[in-house]
């Protein structure tokens, strides 16, 4: 699938003939289908649709977690999936960043701990680290908590630090599911208006894998995933 608003913006990733399938119990189900889609830089998606249709996978493909069946994934005009692992997990640390529904937060570790690991991934030495993990903390809001372990901090506090270890090297693409599917109408609210924030002040690409009526409509697009196919729907602003 095209983008209709991308007269000034930069391609960013290309996704052409996607095919995804799945075997249940000796049923091959197939969830994506000659799938078309592309990615601008700094523009905002969200992918909405039906439970179980298809949406998470699409975005663990994007995001190189998963591999299709068939098709390319290009970032720049370059086929990811032609990467060797140790390339292709260097791409995923330093290009994606991902927030999921369920934080995926290291108990055990501070709220700085847990942000400054993929910069400490990526080889930056340890003050490069803190210093990035305190700067995106800074702007979350939760530089009171650093030194807070999770079980220390609310669920909304959580999902930013999620938020804040997703985009401590500054990616340049954000991929999120779901990410306020856990938290009530106020932090769901706060976070949609981070996501909207950051998405600016950053200029990273967005793709949100969401049931949030209100989350899609912060969104530029909104794309509906049904039958493995894609079908753009403008949001009204």
């Amino acid at each position: 699938m095209r983008s209709e608003y991308s007269e000034n913006r930069e391609r960013l990733m290309t996704v052409r003939g996607l095919c995804k399938s799945f075997n249940n119990n000796g049923v091959q189900i197939e969830v994506l289908k000659d799938l078309d889609l592309d990615l601008d830089q700094g523009e905002t998606v969200a992918i909405v649709g039906a439970s179980g249709i298809g949406k998470s996978t699409l975005l663990h493909i994007l995001g190189t977690l998963d591999r299709p069946d068939s098709g390319t994934v290009l970032f720049q005009n370059k086929n990811v999936f032609r990467f060797d692992d140790v390339r292709l997990a260097n791409f995923r640390n330093e290009t994606i960043g991902f927030v999921f529904q369920f934080h995926h937060l290291l108990p055990e570790f501070t709220a700085l701990e847990n942000v400054m690991m993929p910069a400490l991934i990526k080889g930056l030495n340890k003050k490069e680290a803190i210093t990035a993990a305190e700067a995106i903390l800074t702007r979350v809001g939760l530089e009171h908590r650093l030194p807070h372990r999770m079980g220390e901090l609310s669920g909304g506090e959580q999902q930013r630090v999620a938020l804040a270890r997703a985009l401590v090297l500054k990616p340049a693409v954000l991929l999120a599911d779901e990410p306020t599917g856990n938290l009530d109408k106020k932090n769901s609210e706060q976070v949609h208006r981070l996501l909207s924030e950051l998405n600016r002040e950053l200029g990273m690409t967005l793709v949100v894998v969401t049931h949030n009526p209100d989350l899609a409509a912060y969104m530029s697009r909104r794309v509906t995933l049904a039958e493995g196919q894609l079908t753009e729907v403008r949001n009204e602003k």
